[in-house]
């Protein structure tokens, strides 16, 4: 199937395929002359399924943790980890008084357009040194999140041997080292 815009309900959406199901992605503006085709994986448990088996064909054999940051693409961290049989490590984005001796960093979010931080728990710090991890994320769009679970990882100490997304999004050739399932266009105006 080729992707296509349809018009549904007096609203715009984003027609493609992932693994074998339709998905129409609303079209989201996030600046005046700029809208995204907004891709949410929560609450799609089947698609999760999928997605995490067809992703989990494509990546590396020799990856020892997987790494995402909350909120959308916990769900396929997860199942991922069942499949890969390797622990999964969520970055949080809130600060929590139970996590000690955390690092941070700091991120842009084109959905929200505004500056966040990463956090990794002092505990799941252990789990990093030395190991091979995987960067897993929903939609890799302008990169501010992967570069900063890069930092992350640096300050860590882990080893980075794959990065991956359900999609890529904006400028294709930007994410040629991305294991991904499709490519999502920005829609300028």
């Amino acid at each position: 199937m080729k992707p296509k815009i349809i018009k549904k309900d007096g609203k715009r959406y984003y027609q493609v395929q992932i693994c074998d199901e339709i998905r129409n992605l609303p079209l989201f503006k996030v600046s005046p002359h700029l809208e995204i085709a907004l891709f949410n994986i929560l609450g799609e448990t089947k698609l999760v399924e999928k997605v995490a088996k067809t992703l989990a064909k494509k990546l590396p054999k020799n990856i020892d943790v997987i790494i995402t940051p909350e909120v959308k693409s916990v769900c396929l961290a997860y199942e991922l980890s069942k499949i890969l049989k390797v622990p999964y490590i969520v970055l949080r984005k809130t600060l929590k008084p139970y996590m000690l001796n955390s690092l941070s960093t700091e991120v842009l979010s084109i959905t929200t357009g505004k500056s966040q931080l990463l956090h990794l728990d002092g505990k799941d710090r252990k789990l990093l040194t030395n190991k091979n991890v995987c960067l897993i994320d929903d939609v890799i769009s302008t990169g501010s999140t992967i570069e900063g679970m890069r930092k992350m990882m640096k300050k860590a100490k882990a080893k980075i041997v794959a990065e991956s997304a359900v999609f890529t999004e904006g400028e294709d050739d930007t994410w040629k080292n991305v294991i991904s399932l499709g490519h999502l266009p920005l829609f300028k105006s």
